[in-house]
C-alpha cells in the first residue's frame, strides 16, 4: 500500500501518492456522486447522501476503532506541501458515514448464502456486510497488533504500522474466522480511496484539497464544453463542489 506522496518522495508502502492518484483515476468517481467500495456484481453503488455537509463526530465507529480508523489514514495520507493529513480531510469521517449508511449496512447485498470460495474475478463474496466486515478486521487488527507487537494499532510506531499494513495487503496476516486480512485491506484502502477524493458533502476532502491538488474543476457539466475550446491549453476555473451549487 502506498500513500499519496509528492514526485520527489520515496517509495514503499506509506502510500506512494501518484499510486494512490493512479487508483483514484481507475476506480473513484471523483464528481458528484460516492462510488462503490467494489465494483462487482453484488456490490452496488450506495445511495446518495443528503446535500448538507455530514458533523464531524462520529455515528459508527466505537471509541477504539475511531483511534484506529484515524491513525490508518492518517498514515495513508500523512500531511505534505500537497494536502493535510486524512484525518483532517475528513476521511475518517467519510468512512464512518458509509458504513452507517444504506451500503455499509448490506441493504442492496446478497447475503443468504450459499457461501463458497470465490475467484478473485468475482469480487466481495462474504456472509457479512460492509459494515461487519470493518469491525471485525479492526478488533482482529488490533488483537494481532497486541499479541505480537504488545500495543494496538494506533499506538504502534510508524514502521510498525507500515509493516503491519503491508502484512494485511500481502494476505500474510489470517484473522481467527479464517478471513484474510487481505479482504479486509482490500476494503479499507478502497474506502480511504473514495474519501480522499469524494465531494466534501460526503465527508471527506474536506476544502476540495484533493481536488485542489489534481487542478479537478468540480461537479459542474459545464466543464465538459471547455474540452475542446482549452484543448493542449492551461484551464484555470474555481473548484465547485455540490454544497457550493446548491
Amino acid at each position: 500500500m502506498e500513500k499519496p506522496k509528492g514526485p520527489n518522495e520515496g517509495s514503499g508502502f506509506q502510500l506512494n501518492r501518484r499510486a494512490l492518484l493512479k487508483s483514484a483515476v481507475s476506480t473513484v468517481a471523483i464528481g458528484s456522486s460516492l462510488t462503490a467500495v467494489a465494483q462487482t456484481n453484488n456490490v452496488a453503488q450506495p445511495k446518495p447522501l443528503a446535500t448538507q455537509a455530514p458533523t464531524k463526530g462520529y455515528v459508527f465507529f466505537t471509541p477504539a476503532e475511531q483511534e484506529f480508523i484515524e491513525a490508518v489514514v492518517d498514515h495513508m495520507i500523512p500531511a505534505d506541501q500537497y494536502s493535510p493529513k486524512g484525518s483532517d480531510l475528513g476521511v475518517n469521517i467519510f468512512i464512518d458515514r458509509a458504513l452507517n449508511d444504506g451500503w455499509g449496512k448490506g441493504d442492496r447485498l446478497y447475503l443468504n448464502g450459499p457461501w463458497q470460495t470465490g475467484t478473485a474475478f468475482q469480487g466481495y463474496q462474504l456472509p457479512m456486510n460492509p459494515a461487519e466486515l470493518f469491525r471485525l478486521g479492526i478488533e482482529q487488527c488490533n488483537q494481532y497488533c497486541l499479541k505480537n507487537l504488545q500495543n494496538t494499532f494506533h499506538l504502534l510506531p510508524k514502521n510498525s504500522k507500515e509493516d503491519v499494513l503491508k502484512k494485511l495487503q500481502a494476505g500474510q496476516i489470517t484473522f481467527a474466522n479464517s478471513l484474510s486480512g487481505k479482504t479486509f485491506f482490500d476494503l479499507l484502502y478502497q474506502t480511504v480511496n473514495e474519501g480522499f477524493f469524494c465531494d466534501p458533502i460526503y465527508g471527506g476532502n474536506a476544502d476540495k484539497a484533493s481536488w485542489r491538488m489534481l487542478g479537478f474543476p468540480g461537479v459542474i457539466a459545464t466543464h465538459a464544453i471547455n474540452i475542446e475550446t482549452f484543448k493542449n491549453k492551461k484551464y484555470v476555473s474555481n473548484t465547485l463542489s455540490i454544497s457550493d451549487i446548491s
